[in-house]
C-alpha cells in the first residue's frame, strides 16, 4: 500500500519510533528505584515525610504506566512499518497527514478520525 510517504520519510519515522522506545526504556530502567516500597530512614536528617514519599512513589508509578502505553502505541508503529501498513488511518483507511506523524509518529488515526 502507498501511504503517499516516501520509503525515506517512513525510514525517518522508523528511526525516530526507535529512538523514543529506547529513551523511554532507559527511563523505566532509571524509574525502577522509586516505585518500589516505601522505606524511611528514621535515622537521617531531613528525611521525607511518608506522605512525601508514597506520593514520589505514585508519580513514579503514573509515569511508569503512561510509558508502558507510549511503548505499547510505538511497539504497534514499528509492527505497521514492517507490514507496509504505515501511514494509513485504522479508522478509515485513508492517508495520515505527514505533518501529523512528525508530531506524533506512532499515532494510528488520522485528525478527523482522532476527533
Amino acid at each position: 500500500m502507498d501511504s503517499g510517504l516516501t520509503s525515506e520519510q517512513i525510514d525517518h519515522f522508523a528511526h525516530k519510533l526507535r529512538e523514543h522506545q529506547a529513551e523511554l526504556k532507559a527511563l523505566d530502567k532509571q524509574g525502577a528505584s522509586w516505585r518500589g516500597p516505601v522505606e524511611l530512614d528514621q535515622q537521617s536528617v531531613g528525611r521525607l515525610s511518608r506522605m512525601d514519599a508514597m506520593q514520589q512513589q505514585e508519580m513514579a508509578q503514573a509515569e511508569a504506566r503512561r510509558r508502558v502505553s507510549d511503548l505499547a502505541r510505538i511497539e504497534m508503529a514499528l509492527i505497521r512499518v514492517a507490514e507496509d501498513e504505515y501511514g494509513w488511518c485504522r479508522e478509515c483507511g485513508e492517508a495520515i497527514a505527514y505533518r501529523r506523524l512528525e508530531i506524533d509518529p506512532a499515532t494510528h488515526l488520522c485528525i478527523g478520525c482522532a476527533r
